[in-house]
C-alpha cells in the first residue's frame, strides 16, 4: 500500500510540474507571439467587430501601413549605395583648416592657427610696437607744429612702409611680381594714379603697399571698419587715408572730394573696388566710387591682379598659415587713361585687365 501511495504521489508531482511548465510556456508564447500581434491590430474605432470581413479589411490596412513608404528621392535599385550626409559650411571649413595647417593646427574664435601663424603673429606684434611708437611720435610732431609740418603725412606712410617691408622679409611673404619695372618707371613721371586691385586675403594690403617702394606717397581707400584694428587703425587715421562709411551718404560724398583732392596734389590712391574680400576667391562685382574719382580728375587707373594670396591666408585663418613666396603672384598692368572715355568704359577695361591676370580659379564664372 505504501508503495502504491508513493507511486500516486510521484505521478501527482509530475503532473503538477508538467502543468507548471505548460503554463510557463503559454505565458512565454503570449509575450513573444500573441502580444506583438495584438499591438499590430487596429483599435476598436478603426476595426468593427460586427463581421469578419470588416475585421479582415482593417487587418490588411494595418499591415500595409506597417510597411514604410519609399522616400521620394530614394533609389530602388539593389546596387545603389546610400549617399553620405551633406556637411555644413562650418564643418567643411573646419576640415579644410586642419588639412591646410598640418599636425599642430588648432581653431580659435578668431580663426585657425598653426606654428607658422603663431610666428607671424609674434613677429607682426613685435614690429608693430615700434610702428606704434613712431606713430605717436608723428602725432606729437603734428600737434606741436600745428599741422604745418608734413601736411601730406609722408612720415606716417614711411613708418608704415618700414613695418610692412620688415614683416614681409622676416616671414617670407614677398610675392612674385610681374610688371614692377614698368610701374617704377611710371612713378618717376610724378603723375598720380589710382591703383585698383582684386581682394581675397588680408595679405593683399601689404602686397600692394610694398609696390610703391620708399619714395612715393600713397593713400588707401578703405572701409571705416579698418579704423578699429589696433595700430593699423591709428596709422590709417593719422596718415590721412580715406575711410568710407558705406551706410552714410555724406561719408561717400566726402570720400569723393577727398580722393579728388589727393590725386590733384600728386598723391597716389589705392583701393579694392569689390568692397570686401572674396571668400570664394573669384572676382566680385565692382563698386563705382574709385572709377568715379579717377574719371572726374582725369587720372590714369592701373589694374593689379593678385593671385594666390588666399592660399597663404584664407579668410578663416587668424594669420597666414604658410609663407606666400612661391604661392602668390602680383601682376601690374599698363596704366589705362581715364580721358576721352566714359566712366562705364573705364570700369569695363580695368575689370577686363584684372581678370586677364588672374588664375583660372579666381576668374568670375559668368565673364
Amino acid at each position: 500500500k505504501l508503495a502504491i501511495l508513493k507511486l500516486f504521489q510521484n505521478e501527482s508531482e509530475i503532473t503538477m510540474m508538467t502543468t507548471n511548465k505548460l503554463l510557463s510556456f503559454s505565458v512565454l508564447l503570449f509575450l513573444v507571439c500573441i502580444y506583438p500581434v495584438k499591438s499590430w491590430l487596429p483599435s476598436p474605432k478603426t476595426c468593427s467587430t460586427k463581421g469578419s470581413a470588416s475585421f479582415t479589411n482593417a487587418l490588411r490596412a494595418t499591415a500595409s501601413s506597417a510597411i514604410p513608404a519609399p522616400e521620394e528621392n530614394a533609389s530602388t535599385s539593389v546596387g545603389d549605395e546610400a549617399k553620405p550626409a551633406k556637411m555644413s559650411k562650418k564643418e567643411v571649413l573646419k576640415q579644410q583648416g586642419y588639412k591646410e595647417g598640418g599636425l599642430f593646427t588648432f581653431n580659435t574664435k578668431y580663426g585657425f592657427l598653426n606654428p607658422y601663424a603663431i610666428y607671424y603673429g609674434i613677429t607682426s606684434i613685435f614690429l608693430g610696437l615700434f610702428w606704434y611708437a613712431a606713430l605717436w611720435g608723428c602725432q606729437l610732431l603734428y600737434f606741436l607744429s600745428g599741422n604745418r609740418i608734413d601736411k601730406r603725412r609722408r612720415l606716417v606712410t614711411f613708418f608704415s612702409q618700414v613695418w610692412g617691408e620688415s614683416l614681409m622679409a622676416l616671414a617670407r611673404l614677398r610675392p612674385e611680381t610681374e610688371g614692377l619695372d614698368k610701374f617704377k618707371e611710371f612713378l618717376k613721371t610724378n603723375e598720380a594714379a589710382m591703383l585698383v586691385a582684386n581682394h581675397n586675403s588680408w595679405l593683399d594690403i601689404p602686397f600692394v603697399g610694398t609696390l610703391y617702394g620708399w619714395g612715393s606717397n600713397y593713400k588707401l581707400v578703405s572701409k571705416a571698419e579698418l579704423g578699429k584694428v589696433p595700430i593699423l587703425g591709428k596709422a590709417i587715421k593719422l596718415g590721412g587715408h580715406i575711410m568710407v562709411d558705406r551706410s552714410n551718404r555724406k561719408s561717400q560724398v566726402m570720400t569723393l572730394r577727398q580722393g579728388m583732392d589727393l590725386l590733384k596734389n600728386n598723391v597716389h590712391l589705392c583701393t579694392f573696388p569689390e568692397g570686401t574680400r572674396s571668400k570664394s576667391g573669384r572676382l566680385l562685382p565692382f563698386k563705382k566710387g574709385a572709377f568715379k574719382i579717377a574719371h572726374k580728375v582725369g587720372a590714369p587707373v592701373i589694374p593689379i591682379s593678385i593671385g594666390g594670396s588666399a592660399k597663404a591666408m584664407p579668410y578663416y585663418w587668424m594669420f597666414p598659415f604658410r609663407p606666400s613666396r612661391g604661392v602668390a603672384k602680383v601682376v601690374i598692368h599698363e596704366p589705362i587713361s581715364s580721358k576721352d572715355i566714359s566712366e562705364k568704359e573705364l570700369t569695363e577695361q580695368v575689370r577686363a585687365k584684372i581678370i586677364e591676370g588672374l588664375p583660372e580659379d579666381q576668374k568670375p564664372l559668368n565673364e
